[in-house]
């Protein structure tokens, strides 16, 4: 096998990386980010001798010793920070200025008044108090005795604390163990809250004993994803394929379900939105639809199989890159899938490598028709999920609205409007489960565009941390976006306007307040500063007339 050797320096220390020709682009970069001993979400430059940045990719020419890369670390880790650059975003503060400020006026306060006052200590608690709660934050117990759904009170930190982006053995071991000791467990609710409780029973159970509570609340869009962690979340996605009867319908063996289910929330990424829980509001919304509207009376099983499935498998693998970002930077996915839709042809490609492993094909007992109907219109749907056909997807589904048919095999272009309203439904949502999901997105926003200013690629201008604050990313959003998808919807459904219209406006009533509270503020601040400017002039000229004493010159005589 032909391989490369490239020759470089980190930190004036010598390396050299040796890797196959063919090599994937992301491997070589992960190559260089462990000669940095860089974190997984730190931004790496590369220069060449002349001090070029230069792309770490397979093309890289290979050098000698005596003209070595330089290799460096432009966005330290947060580890080894108090707080990092994306905490201070999301808390709107940098903790770690704000520290070293109170350390200066400690300084200053103990030069002039000889000693540290007391409110100073309590100061210094507070901050440390608080910064400990961040860091130490357990976002769910497994197996916890009780979890109130009715205030809100155990809601995960929406910070995104910085892990490896896929998920390591261990992690994802501990998950499935977990996962398939739930197969013992009832759960059931108490008052309201979620209690787990064993089983008295000592055989493989097939199927959870979930409550009608908690079957039922499963097909609201009220429902709080925050509530459940991983392994909670694939015992609620098995559910949900039971309780649609796909199980029996379509021979899908439980085993085989729960390993699909597994590999599924094995090949979602560590990133701060498009991630499991993601997939699963997802999910659940479009399961959720699905009784809204009665849909099982209207469409066949299978496609309702397609629709769940699709939503399942939506964005795997995603990486917190858009697609704009996939093209601009020439990527792997971009190069692969000639710049169309490279993210989403790749969710579906990895949604079939999975279905491929016999251990986890939920399809494999179906005929070859059934299969081949399936994967067609799962590869419909997921590709719909593209913003940039938006409005193509859109408009069709307007032009047959009016004639709508659900025994017309053409009109099935429902189903693509179903999942791009699950797609982007959290608004949707009460405000406290979907805010913290905006918070999500907007810390993925905000580091493509970061990355994107450091490579000298075009800024996607919704996600520049410069321009774009929370209320105006989601006014513009929801009024020409969301809401123009979701009336179409409603206009077929009526009942959907009190599920997901009325939500989604009171959204923009809340955003658009918000909005407008944080352009007073801006204006406030600003005639303040100005007010401040002015006076610092007119006190210096006041000075400077001072400085020059009285005038004692004569007047001059005025002829009349």
């Amino acid at each position: 096998m032909e391989t490369k050797v490239i020759y470089f320096t980190v930190n004036g220390r010598p390396e050299q990386a040796e890797f196959p020709v063919d090599c994937p682009t992301q491997d070589v970069k992960d190559l260089f980010r462990s000669a940095a001993e860089a974190g997984p979400h730190d931004i790496l430059k590369l220069y060449n001798p002349k001090g070029n940045i230069i792309n770490i990719s397979p093309s890289l020419e290979p050098n000698s010793p005596n003209l070595c890369y330089k290799l460096e670390v432009v966005a330290a880790d947060c580890n080894s920070e108090l707080l990092g650059a994306e905490l201070a975003g999301a808390l709107g503060f940098d903790l770690s200025s704000m520290e070293k400020r109170l350390q200066g006026l400690e300084k200053k306060i103990l030069i002039e008044a000889g000693e540290t006052p007391a409110v100073v200590y309590e100061m210094k608690k507070q901050v440390d108090s608080f910064r400990e709660k961040l860091e130490s934050v357990e976002h769910l117990s497994w197996l916890g005795l009780f979890k109130d759904l009715s205030e809100g009170t155990h809601k995960p930190s929406p910070f995104y604390h910085k892990r490896t982006l896929r998920k390591t053995r261990e992690e994802c071991e501990h998950v499935r163990e977990k996962f398939l000791q739930m197969r013992f467990v009832k759960i059931h609710t108490k008052m309201f809250g979620i209690v787990h409780s064993y089983c008295s029973c000592h055989h493989l159970c097939s199927s959870l004993e979930v409550s009608e509570e908690v079957r039922q609340y499963l097909k609201t869009p009220t429902f709080d994803n925050w509530q459940w962690e991983d392994a909670e979340i694939m015992v609620l996605l098995q559910v949900m394929y039971t309780d649609l009867d796909f199980i029996p319908t379509f021979n899908i063996e439980p085993e085989v379900l729960q390993q699909f289910l597994f590999e599924i929330y094995r090949r979602y990424n560590n990133i701060p939105f498009h991630n499991f829980k993601h997939c699963f509001c997802v999910t659940q919304m479009m399961y959720g639809l699905i009784w809204l509207t009665d849909l099982r009376s209207k469409m066949d099983s299978i496609d309702l199989l397609i629709m769940l499935t699709s939503a399942v498998c939506h964005d795997l693998d995603h990486t917190g890159y858009n697609n704009a970002y996939q093209i601009n930077a020439r990527t792997e996915l971009a190069l692969r899938y000639n710049d169309i839709s490279p993210l989403e042809n790749h969710h579906c490609a990895v949604a079939f490598e999975i279905l491929e492993r016999t251990e986890s094909n939920i399809f494999r007992n179906l005929s070859m028709d059934q299969y081949k109907r399936i994967r067609e219109g799962i590869i419909k749907c997921i590709l719909a999920t593209d913003m940039s056909r938006h409005n193509e997807v859109l408009n069709k589904f307007k032009s047959i609205l009016p004639v709508f048919d659900f025994t017309n095999k053409d009109h099935r272009d429902l189903m693509m409007i179903l999942i791009k309203v699950s797609d982007i439904s959290n608004e949707a949502r009460p405000m406290e489960v979907a805010e913290p999901w905006l918070d999500c997105l907007l810390q993925e926003f905000f580091n493509q565009s970061d990355v994107e200013k450091l490579e000298g690629l075009p800024v996607t201008p919704f996600m520049d941390r410069d321009k774009v604050t929370k209320p105006s990313s989601q006014t513009g959003f929801i009024r020409f976006v969301l809401l123009p998808l979701f009336i179409e919807l409603a206009n077929l459904f009526p009942c959907l306007e009190q599920h997901i219209i009325h939500p989604v406006r009171k959204a923009l009533d809340y955003y658009t307040e918000m909005e407008k509270a944080l352009e007073t503020e801006q204006q406030n601040r600003a005639q303040s500063e100005n007010a401040a400017k002015s006076k610092e002039a007119a006190g210096g000229r006041q000075d400077s007339q001072t400085d020059a004493g009285p005038d004692t010159s004569k007047p001059e005589s005025q002829s009349t």
